[in-house]
């Protein structure tokens, strides 16, 4: 990996405080993580339980979604400014509470409120995180702390499922779902306790006067109001009609506002730092090859991989007849290899490159293709769905050598002082590609279901609609490759 740095960053003294750091980021990411994953298995019981209409079950995944998406880049950029640390307490202090009150819901309105405070708080942390991994770790040490979080990642998605499912059995339909939020509640409180003692005091609050020193303009002029205001209603506008497009029709009018805003955020940024303020991301750091690429096969990654569980879950239950048990330990093993996967990788990002990214397409698009095949002789009784426990664990092992070893490529050569700001728009990516790919991918494997009456028809053109989408993310990692080779 070719990482620029200054002569003065060589001669940087590693902070004796960084593992701790790590330790306190990796719960927190822990918990929000555990919590999206679990409430997919949950909401059945959500919606008995509070006699919920279809509309308002979805909200409690639209509006986390949609909260977490437009707060991220704004979050990001006040944390580079007035110190990550802090805003990280402040957002897992929110999410913890946020969490209180989705346990003790009374009602649906009640549980959607809170679940976009959960979406605030985890928009608030998640980008100070990333953005301290980069502050606190360098070279080596930078890529284990990123396989760090992607092993993280994969526990995460493997067991909240597991545990969800565990927690509704054990505490009836009743008690169960509401037992799903509570249980992050001793996750934040250790948070805040373990961040507020290890957390070295300028992480957590930066003096006034500093803020000042960096900022001439004032913290308001410094933290650009107006285009975070613009970023933000941009991001609102273009998720809104994918995440609600089973909807208005007229929801999709938001789609070409939202490209106008966000053309106007750009037209913005430019003016605002020609005037001499600092605007809330500095556009130069698209230059950054390794910036752009990579933020780039983020956003089409997710816009094709996130299908992959929804689509699976679907073709067991309805498809192959199965539970939804069955259906969640069907990825189980693909979890569990992708967590040991980025370890692995986060180990050897620094000597191999982009060369590990693109060894993890290339297995997740073989584990799809396989899957597809599995699908097909599953239909002629020439295979058993079982046979996806190993076609999914190719794509497991991908999901560990593309997602964390990207984020170190990606951020290598962004300065420090914009680390929280630039990874929060390579997550508001992520985001976008996900909630795009979700509706179009989904919507096309129904077309084909509704056309052929065969699940395994849709799949098939579900999954192969991802390799497409992913192939195209390993046609710009093998670009970059070669930029950092001429480079």
């Amino acid at each position: 990996m070719n990482q620029k740095r200054s002569s003065g960053q060589k001669d940087i003294k590693p902070d004796p405080a960084r593992w701790r750091v790590l330790q306190v980021i990796l719960i927190s990411l822990f918990m929000s993580l555990m919590a999206i994953s679990i409430i997919n298995v949950a909401l059945p019981s959500i919606q008995h339980g509070l006699q919920a209409s279809q509309s308002s079950i979805q909200w409690v995944l639209s509006g986390y979604a949609l909260m977490f998406g437009v707060v991220l880049v704004s979050a990001g950029r006040a944390g580079d400014i007035m110190g990550r640390g802090g805003f990280f307490l402040i957002g897992v202090a929110i999410f913890t509470l946020a969490s209180i009150g989705a346990g003790l819901a009374p009602d649906a309105a009640w549980l959607n409120v809170a679940r976009l405070f959960q979406g605030l708080g985890s928009g608030m942390l998640s980008p100070q995180g990333i953005g301290m991994i980069q502050q606190y770790f360098q070279g080596n040490e930078r890529g284990r702390a990123f396989g760090y979080l992607g092993t993280v990642v994969g526990f995460s998605v493997a067991f909240g499922p597991v545990f969800g499912g565990l927690l509704i059995y054990l505490g009836g339909p009743d008690l169960g779902w509401r037992l799903t939020f509570l249980i992050n509640v001793p996750f934040g409180i250790a948070t805040l306790i373990l961040g507020w003692r290890w957390f070295p005091r300028p992480l957590i609050q930066k003096r006034g006067t500093e803020i000042l020193a960096h900022n001439p303009g004032g913290l308001l002029r410094a933290l650009d109001p107006v285009g975070a205001a613009l970023l933000g209603l941009a991001v609102l506008a273009v998720l809104f009609p994918f995440v609600q497009f089973r909807g208005s029709p007229a929801t999709w009018l938001l789609l070409p506002a939202g490209l106008l805003l966000m053309f106007a955020w750009v037209k913005w940024e430019k003016w605002y730092a020609r005037t001499g303020n600092s605007p809330m991301v500095d556009l130069s750091i698209f230059s950054i090859s390794s910036f752009t690429n990579g933020a780039l096969i983020m956003t089409l990654y997710f816009l094709g991989m996130t299908s992959v569980w929804v689509l699976i879950a679907l073709y067991v239950q309805l498809g192959a007849g199965k539970s939804a048990l069955e259906a969640g330990l069907v990825g189980l093993p693909s979890a569990l290899v992708s967590a040991y996967a980025a370890n692995w990788a986060g180990k050897r990002i620094t000597q191999y490159g982009r060369q590990i990214v693109i060894g993890g397409i290339i297995l997740a698009m073989t584990g799809l293709t396989l899957s597809m095949l599995v699908a097909v002789l599953h239909t002629y009784n020439l295979a058993t769905v079982w046979w996806l426990l190993l076609t999914l664990t190719f794509v497991g092992l991908g999901q560990g050598l593309v997602i964390s070893p990207n984020q170190a490529l990606t951020l290598a050569e962004v300065p420090i002082g914009h680390a929280g700001s630039s990874g929060a728009i390579m997550q508001t990516g992520q985001r976008i590609g996900s909630s795009i790919g979700i509706a179009i991918i989904t919507a096309a494997a129904f077309f084909a279901l509704n056309l052929s009456s065969s699940w395994t028809v849709a799949v098939v053109v579900g999954l192969g609609l991802i390799v497409s989408v992913v192939s195209i993310t390993l046609v710009i990692s093998i670009k970059d490759l070669r930029s950092r080779q001429r480079r």
